[in-house]
């Protein structure tokens, strides 16, 4: 008797626990939860159903100004072949 206690006390140890590591998915985690794209919300939604974008919480992209500049946009697949001489003297 006492024996098959020791033994199943033995094999709850000996399971698989739950690692901090593992991946948590909608399928292994509370009912509520919602993995998302990762990425953070823009807003948030009202008790009508609607939603409400925040300016504050989008991305601000700061361009420089490129009024001037020598190097064009696009750069082509098949490069040219330049000679080291060639390359130096520009």
């Amino acid at each position: 008797m006492t024996l098959g206690l020791l033994l199943g006390i033995g094999r709850a140890f000996r399971r698989k626990r739950a690692s901090s590591l593992d991946i948590l998915s909608p399928k292994r985690a509370p009912r509520d939860f919602y993995k998302g794209k990762n990425c953070k919300p823009s807003g948030f939604h009202t008790r009508k159903g609607g939603y409400v974008v925040q300016t504050d919480k989008l991305p601000n992209y700061v361009v420089p100004d490129l009024t001037g500049f020598k190097l064009k946009p696009y750069v082509s697949q098949c490069p040219v072949q330049v000679k080291a001489s060639e390359a130096s003297s520009k």
